[in-house]
């Protein structure tokens, strides 16, 4: 079956990082193609021609795009095992919008903690512990967002834990010290082989990333 199922990935993507865990929740094989993003191949810019990014699963030669919509996909497409959202129409809602609240906030806010300098890193780390006390309360005692069952929002959210050294570093603040119940969240999610096997180490994520700022600085 892999061959009917192709993945344009990159590595250090939290976005391709949460496809990744889906199709590994799903115990789904797949072919995983590593794209350069200084020099795209053609494949992705004929599957994603509007937005020309990772991640794209292509399922019998038909691209679906953007990752939470690809995780929903997969979550439907293979409904028979580890189902990822809620069938009560509130709770896959109520999913849906706290997945949506980590691309509104915790990605772009914590690109400012990491790649900005001054004022506007010290702006972006106090709305980042805000955003991630917000998440917090939403989690509450459950060891998931979705409850007993690791769902759609942790897929959502867990990839960005690769992001956190480089948050604590760059930002010069302890995220445990101000949110040990979502260190303790993140920690159990990397106990499940779908998790630990996806993402990548957060060290090598910030050699990364502050190679990716120097050549932003140096622009």
């Amino acid at each position: 079956m892999s061959d009917e199922i192709i993945l344009l990935d990159f590595w250090s993507s939290p976005f391709a990082m949460r496809v990744r865990i889906a199709l590994a929740e799903k115990g789904i094989e797949y072919e995983a193609r590593e794209e350069d993003l200084s020099n795209k191949s053609s494949l992705l810019l004929k599957m994603n021609p509007i937005h020309k990014q990772i991640p794209v699963l292509i399922h019998k030669g038909r691209p679906v795009c953007e990752s939470l919509i690809i995780v929903q996909y997969i979550d439907e497409v293979w409904s028979h095992k580890s189902p990822l959202l809620p069938s009560h129409p509130y709770h896959r809602a109520n999913a849906k919008f706290w997945a949506d609240f980590v691309d509104k906030k915790i990605y772009p806010i914590g690109k400012l903690v990491w790649g900005a300098t001054g004022e506007v890193q010290e702006a972006a780390k106090k709305e980042l512990i805000e955003s991630m006390k917000v998440l917090e309360g939403e989690l509450g005692d459950n060891p998931y967002f979705g409850g007993e069952s690791f769902g759609f929002t942790d897929v959502a959210l867990i990839p960005f834990y690769t992001w956190f050294y480089s948050l604590e570093t760059c930002g010069d603040f302890s995220i445990i010290a101000n949110c040990p119940n979502l260190v303790a969240w993140a920690k159990r999610c990397m106990q499940r082989e779908s998790v630990s096997k996806s993402l990548p180490d957060q060290y090598k994520v910030y050699c990364f990333l502050m190679e990716l700022k120097k050549k932003f600085e140096a622009k």
